[in-house]
């Protein structure tokens, strides 16, 4: 009898394992995050298995002990007034004895940093760079059949390495892989497109197999691609011989008719499955996503995705998220990518330096293009502000000691593990290395300093390295990106432009990124009329934007930043860097209303207002939705919107007659005496019709707690964002609140945080109690993997309590 399985059946089948496999591409992988020891401090002698470690904290990975200690001012504020230093790691893992003839591999996604590994006492290898995942083979020293001890050694001693916050411990999920000695090899498939028409597209795939055997191996190499409903659209068997101890490859292409593309607005996957057999028996599976989709970059055009020439609206993001510090889950990242995409953005830039499989499997799915960034320095450290961003002192700590032996290898492993995402459209293989005296220097410096956006730090500077050093460094990082992947361009963000222009740096990449040198685009464009420029760093204005706008050769430009990240602090008292258009908690800010209006097309008002200055100042992006003054004290009330005009009224009387949107600023602006009651922006098309609508409402002194929980169901270990709200008797928030909530779980759950938003607050990060800032905070609240129900309660003084409950199912 045939059994029919259903198509969707079929697709749930393929994708369920797609997240594992895709991660490294070979083997059975398994997640090991559960029920890890952990010890804060240098300890001699426990990397042994018989080390007594009985004393030590019990947790679950991924984990980040920075934003677990105490913010203080006798810290860096580089990395947030947070603490680094040394961490142990243990774990008992037991191999079963059935497995004796397979291979073991540790796969580890992310350890900050300096990194070693050892099993059974052992060591397997070192890691220093803290944001590149690798692969570790275990089989020499496994124990079949027997308890082995895994024991990590993660040394942040310098603390103050970096120009942000980096987190410090294993951060990022772990797999142990079991595969055959006959294997495919760690991220070694490999699927881009090639032709790519909406008639037929090809696909071009690339298998890599490691024969670990004592003997050669002739092997059948079966490549399927599933498309997004989950029917077989294209196959091709081959073999390949592979002689003991060495490594072998398969090509093939494979051709798609009626593909269904990748965009952003349709990001359709695929799955492609590749099996490896011996003498009729399977070796080795894997299955991966991909997708479909044409890139074009042209210097006088811009970018064209599928053929349709659009402006990259990006984004800088660093990796943390506030409370949670690096350790950051899916669905936290889920949230905050789906809320810049409301607000116009279809670009990430992983500023400065891979982060975590899950946001570009995130990106791939939720349609975001992907500015894939390696380094923030190369052979030499740059600034490190101790006391307070660019005050005082620098400090040299860094990555730079690492980069001569390690930088091409790291840069090989990202590549080789995110190639396969078709959000990714680019490699960037450095931000700001060329930024001018900080360290590299040329003659340039003495020349005219009006094509310098970057402070010089003085003129040239004989003594400080060379800056054509940059190119000839380039030119070998190149290399290396376009042995492991031929189809995408590589790119860079430079400070020092006019520097860089005198170097082969900029003529060493595909595609040339700009910060804040807005001013170079069009010159630059004349001067060299084959180069493919962009804003790959870019301020928050209006003028940014325009000069994305309207040139058509700019085929984009990366905000700083899209959300608030930790480090990069000013002076104590502060958490971070406060430019992101969404808070620390993922709030939209002001600003990030104001972005909307430039990004998107769907009609959109919004209202913001704050004390008048006098004289009058230009028009705020940082205005909040706030109407409670002292009665008749004089107010700005601003507008930001993509309609071409809007009118003010106050309890229903207009105040503020129709203005059209000022082109110098992108906003509208009306200054009155401030009233009690409901103000409200009408924004109006060409005819004086109304297109959208924002009210604000004075509100009254606190009463209750109210909240709003994203999720009612949890899967395994699922997130819930729980945002709680302080409101008056009428139910209207209260911006001007600051209450203390306390928040407590009940169930098979536990809180993960408590965030605010608020770039001050130097609290605890880790306990239940915390400060509402402009009336709200959001309670982080994870699932443990069990099925039951969770009762989440948040409490303040005097104010009415609420009480949240949601389900969890294993």
């Amino acid at each position: 009898m045939k059994t029919i399985i259903p198509k969707t059946i079929i697709t749930l089948l393929l994708l369920t394992g797609l997240r594992a496999s895709a991660q490294v591409s070979f083997g059975q992988p398994g997640l090991i995050n559960d029920n890890w020891q952990f010890h804060l401090g240098d300890l001699p002698g426990a990397s042994q298995p018989d080390f007594n470690a009985g004393r030590w904290r019990m947790l679950d990975l991924p984990h980040d002990w920075s934003v677990e200690g105490v913010l203080s001012p006798d810290a860096a504020s580089c990395t947030g007034f947070l603490p680094g230093g040394v961490g142990w790691y243990r774990k008992c893992l037991t191999i079963p004895a059935e497995k004796s003839g397979k291979k073991v591999y540790l796969y580890f996604e992310g350890v900050y940093n300096r990194a070693e590994v050892f099993l059974n006492g052992h060591s397997l290898g070192t890691r220093p760079n803290g944001y590149v995942s690798f692969v570790l083979d275990a089989t020499p020293f496994v124990e079949y059949g027997k308890e082995n001890v895994l024991a990590l050694r993660v040394n942040h001693e310098q603390s103050a390495d970096s120009r942000w916050y980096t987190g410090s411990g294993i951060y990022r999920d772990v797999w142990l892989v079991y595969t055959s000695p006959v294997h495919v090899a760690p991220w070694g498939v490999f699927a881009y497109p090639g032709q790519v028409s909406e008639r037929q597209a090809t696909l071009h795939v690339e298998v890599e197999i490691e024969n670990d055997s004592p003997a050669d191996a002739s092997l059948a190499v079966t490549t399927e691609l599933f498309s997004p409903a989950g029917q077989r659209v294209a196959t091709a068997t081959g073999r390949v011989n592979a002689r003991a101890g060495e490594k072998a490859t398969r090509v093939v292409e494979l051709k798609v008719n009626a593909p269904e593309l990748w965009s952003l607005e349709r990001p359709r996957l695929y799955a492609l499955k590749t099996t490896v057999t011996a003498d009729g028996k399977v070796v080795d599976q894997s299955t991966l996503s991909t997708g479909i989709r044409r890139f074009t970059f042209d210097p006088d055009k811009g970018f064209a995705l599928n053929g349709e020439w659009i402006k990259m609206k990006g984004v800088c993001l660093h990796h943390d998220a506030g409370v949670l510090g690096a350790a950051v889950p899916r669905d936290v990242w889920r949230r905050r990518l789906q809320t810049l995409k409301e607000i116009g953005a279809n670009a990430i830039r992983t500023s400065h330096n891979p982060q975590a499989p899950l946001l570009y499997d995130l990106c791939d799915e939720m349609g975001l293009l992907v500015l894939d960034e390696a380094y923030d320095e190369w052979e030499f450290p740059k600034h490190k502000w101790i006391a307070g961003w660019n005050v005082g002192t620098p400090g040299h700590q860094g990555s730079f000691d690492i980069f001569t032996e390690w930088g091409e290898r790291d840069l090989a492993d990202m590549v080789r593990r995110d190639r396969n995402h078709p959000s990714v459209f680019a490699w960037s293989i450095g931000n700001e290395v060329d930024y001018p005296n900080d360290p590299y220097s040329h003659p340039i410096l003495d020349g005219n300093n009006s094509d310098f956006t970057q402070p010089l730090l003085g003129g040239y500077k004989k003594e400080a390295p060379d800056a054509n050093r940059l190119g000839d460094i380039a030119k070998r990082l190149v290399a290396v990106v376009k042995r492991l992947d031929p189809s995408r361009p590589v790119t860079a963000g430079l400070a020092g432009v006019a520097m860089s222009n005198e170097t082969d740096y900029p003529g060493a990449l595909d595609i040339t990124g700009y910060n804040y040198t807005e001013s170079r685009y069009v010159p630059d464009h004349k001067r060299y009329p084959g180069r493919v420029i962009f804003g790959s760093e870019t301020s928050n204005g209006l003028d940014a934007w325009r000069a994305v706008t309207d040139n058509d050769h700019v085929f984009g430009q990366f905000v700083w930043t899209g959300i608030d990240y930790l480090g990069e602090s000013g002076r104590w008292p502060s958490r971070g860097f406060y430019s992101g258009m969404l808070d620390f908690g993922g709030f939209i800010k002001p600003r990030g209303h104001f972005r909307r209006s430039l990004w998107t097309t769907e009609p959109v008002i919004y209202l913001g207002t704050y004390p008048a200055a006098r004289p009058e100042r230009a028009p705020s992006i940082d205005a909040w939705p706030l109407w409670n003054y002292r009665d008749g004290q004089p107010t700005r009330a601003v507008a930001y919107t993509n309609a071409p005009k809007a009118r003010l009224e106050l309890n229903g009387e207009i105040v503020g007659e129709t203005k059209p949107r000022d082109e110098q600023t992108g906003v509208i602006a009306w200054t009155l005496p401030f009233r009690a009651g409901r103000l409200e922006v009408i924004a109006l098309d060409e005819r004086d019709e109304e297109v959208a609508r924002h009210l604000l409402q004075t509100s009254g002194r606190p009463c209750a707690l109210v909240a709003d929980v994203d999720k009612t169901t949890l899967r395994d270990r699922g997130v819930a964002h729980v945002t709680v709200q302080v409101v008056d008797s009428e139910g209207l928030p209260v911006m001007l609140a600051d209450d203390e909530i306390t928040c407590t779980v009940e169930g098979p759950a536990r809180l993960l945080g408590l965030e605010a938003g608020n770039n001050r607050d130097m609290s605890n990060n880790r306990d239940n109690v915390h400060r509402v800032y402009r009336g709200r905070l959001v309670a982080y609240v994870q699932a443990t993997g069990e099925t039951g129900r969770v009762t989440i309660r948040c409490t303040a003084p005097w104010l009415e309590e609420v009480t949240v409950e949601i389900e969890t199912i294993k």
